[in-house]
């Protein structure tokens, strides 16, 4: 029995000493939240370790939104950590929020932090607007290009001057939709534009355009301003196109030649066959005479002088040919002398 009595007094001393290392780990900051007017037991410090939550994170965050006015409980700040939020963060934004007189509930900044958005620079930008290039020359673009109805393009840059909206930040476009939205603006209103010197001489038409057509709704800011940076006179893409379209004429012209010069030798070539045929048939016709001859001495319908007679007047006519062709030979080389 003395044995049983000793080992309960050492567990019971083991237990006390572990509860009292427990309370005086937590001591610290049950203190500093109390002394912070912003109290928080132990137990609920020890849950929360229990519970798998940073009291150290609860436990300031409850002191700044004490400080700050702010009427926030333990047990909000524990959930949203538990939900994955950034709770220092959050609590820094109402801050800020309470501050600017700019209206943000727990509940919405909550929601804001769970979506992937950053809260306080949410705040932050809605307080004191930043500006946004357009393009965006981190993407590797530094101007947008557009062409003017003469055909001269211009290159552009704008300047958007922007702050949050609160109430549409969930669910709202980011920045590279009010970058596209704006140079989409910019082509579209340096497109319709009869010359390019009337850009030129106004560009903050762009401006006017581009601000009346709303290009900030159904994002997460609101477009307080579009400035036009710089307008630089790029290429004559009315010329180029003029000059390709040239080329591409001048090639449709050579190919429908080149079709007719293949259709004018094929038919040069069929004639050639059509005159080597018909000299053919000249032979052929040549080699009957002898034969009709034959048959004409046979039957007695061609006598012997007769047949001297025609030989006699074709060599009168081959003469008379030899001598034409003689005179004709002449007068060519007296007109080339």
């Amino acid at each position: 029995m003395p044995g049983v009595y000793i080992a309960v007094g050492i567990v019971f001393v083991v237990g006390l000493l572990i509860f009292a290392a427990v309370i005086l780990s937590f001591f610290k900051l049950w203190l500093q939240a109390w002394l912070s007017g912003a109290h928080v037991s132990l137990f609920s410090l020890v849950a929360m370790r229990l519970r798998k939550v940073n009291p150290n994170v609860i436990v300031d965050g409850r002191i700044n939104a004490v400080k700050a006015g702010l009427h926030i409980s333990t047990n909000e700040l524990e959930t949203h950590y538990l939900a994955g939020g950034n709770v220092i963060r959050v609590v820094q934004a109402l801050i800020a929020a309470s501050k600017a007189n700019i209206e943000l509930n727990w509940q919405r900044s909550t929601a804001i932090d769970l979506a992937g958005r950053d809260i306080l620079d949410a705040v932050q930008t809605s307080v004191n607007p930043k500006v946004i290039d357009c393009p965006d020359p981190a993407k590797g673009e530094n101007t947008v290009a557009a062409v003017a109805m003469d055909g001269i393009q211009l290159r552009a840059k704008a300047r958007v001057t922007v702050r949050t909206n609160i109430k549409t930040l969930v669910g709202g476009a980011t920045e590279e939709t009010i970058i596209a939205r704006v140079g989409e603006g910019i082509v579209t209103t340096i497109g319709s534009a009869q010359s390019h010197k009337k850009v030129l001489e106004n560009p903050d038409q762009i401006s006017k355009v581009v601000l009346d057509r709303g290009l900030d709704a159904g994002t997460a800011f609101e477009i307080l301003s579009i400035d036009i940076a710089d307008v630089d006179v790029g290429e004559n893409i009315g010329a180029q196109l003029q000059i390709k379209q040239a080329e591409a004429d001048k090639q449709i012209a050579q190919a429908r030649a080149e079709e007719r010069r293949a259709m004018a030798t094929a038919r040069e070539q069929e004639m050639r066959a059509q005159v080597v045929e018909m000299r053919a048939r000249v032979v052929e016709a040549e080699a009957e005479v002898p034969r009709a001859m034959a048959e004409a001495f046979r039957s007695g319908n061609l006598g012997i002088m007769d047949y001297y007679r025609m030989k006699n007047v074709m060599a009168d006519t081959d003469m008379r040919d030899s001598i034409a062709g003689m005179g004709k030979e002449g007068d060519d080389e007296g007109s080339k002398r």
